[in-house]
């Protein structure tokens, strides 16, 4: 069973220091909901759900909770979080993804997620909203990552 949305948003707040704005925090969920899904035949990490808007796949329940913080870091509004337990797979995924990315530009971390063979640049059309990136879309993306590895290791995130 998926964890709470709240609960993976407040962990990665957490590990930045609660320095993280709504945007990188965005990519950060959405790179660990992929990686949660190939690993896992499809499952999902969090409770939520995604969509292709102008900067990358969004969670509209999550853009909504902490939008009001616009460009600044997000603070607390996470009631509903719950703790993760130590050594779960989805504790590890989300400590992964904060090892790899937490520390990327947001910049750079939208061009993770434009990537063409990814779920995103499938199904974004300029200007549109409530476009959805389905669960399958995502199982789809951790695969096209293996197919085309040298190309997706070769997106400059430095």
């Amino acid at each position: 069973m998926a964890i709470r949305l709240d609960t993976a948003a407040k962990y990665i707040c957490e590990r930045s220091g609660w320095s993280i704005s709504n945007l990188p925090l965005q990519k950060l969920l959405y790179l660990a909901q992929v990686e949660y899904a190939g690993l896992n035949d499809g499952d999902k990490l969090a409770d939520t759900s995604f969509e292709a808007w102008d900067y990358g796949p969004v969670s509209p329940n999550l853009y909504h909770k902490v939008k009001m913080f616009g460009a600044d870091s997000v603070s607390d509004v996470f009631f509903d979080a719950l703790r993760l337990r130590a050594g779960s797979e989805r504790k590890r995924v989300l400590d992964a993804i904060c090892d790899r990315y937490l520390n990327v530009k947001p910049g750079k971390l939208v061009n993770l997620t434009h990537w063409s063979h990814g779920a995103w640049a499938k199904k974004y059309e300029q200007g549109q909203r409530n476009i959805a990136i389905t669960d399958r879309d995502i199982a789809e993306e951790y695969a096209n990552r293996r197919e085309f590895r040298g190309e997706w290791s070769s997106i400059d995130v430095a």
